[in-house]
């Protein structure tokens, strides 16, 4: 949806971010980490300079929106630990995900997953709390932004809290198994621990 209320700056900087990749690299290098509770829409994202998961997320859908793909999010939830929201997207048949966190693993992910589950999975290893837990355990099918279109959710001067509390109501799926007859291992080496934080955001 190429709003007429977009301003013409952000559609040059749509323009600019030509693939999924460098929507990441935009996330990365030019928005700062958000640690305020916000949900800001596309459009305050730009306004603002600052994102988090959430924000991000909303951003990154529109920009693939813009390049021709469906404005796709995935919720991921976990336990004892904040939940973390994907823009999703599909290439020749794979799904990859584009994501703005904290935390360094929990980012860009290319399109080689050929199921959700699958690319849901490959943030377990990454997905942990600051005492140091892996604490990933369910995902959401990819919701269409398209069912926000009436609150111009991609060019609204207000906040989209109308997204994350849709989010806390679809059905989510487990992603690991009810028993791991004690071969899981659910704390975290402490060189990955670090390496996840480098950059982190207080």
């Amino acid at each position: 949806m190429k709003s007429d209320l977009m301003a013409a700056q952000d559609r040059r900087l749509y323009r600019m971010l030509k693939s999924p990749a460098k929507i990441q690299e935009y996330l990365d290098e030019r928005i700062a980490y958000n640690t305020e509770s916000t949900c800001y829409g596309p459009r305050l994202v730009l306004q603002h300079n600052k994102a988090h998961c959430m924000e991000g997320a909303l951003l990154a859908a529109a920009a693939l929106r813009m390049l021709g793909h469906k404005p796709l999010i995935m919720d991921l939830t976990a336990v004892r630990d904040d939940d973390h929201v994907l823009a999703v997207f599909r290439d020749n048949g794979c799904w990859g995900a584009i994501a703005k966190s904290n935390y360094s693993g929990l980012r860009f992910r290319n399109p080689v997953y050929r199921t959700c589950r699958e690319l849901a999975l490959s943030y377990f290893e990454h997905y942990y709390n600051p005492r140091g837990e892996k604490t990933l355990r369910e995902y959401s099918k990819p919701v269409n932004l398209s069912r926000f279109d009436g609150l111009n959710w991609m060019t609204a001067a207000e906040e989209m809290w109308a997204v994350p509390m849709y989010l806390c109501q679809i059905p989510h799926l487990p992603l690991l198994p009810q028993s791991n007859n004690g071969h899981h291992r659910y704390w975290m080496d402490k060189r990955l621990y670090d390496a996840g934080r480098v950059g982190y955001k207080e």
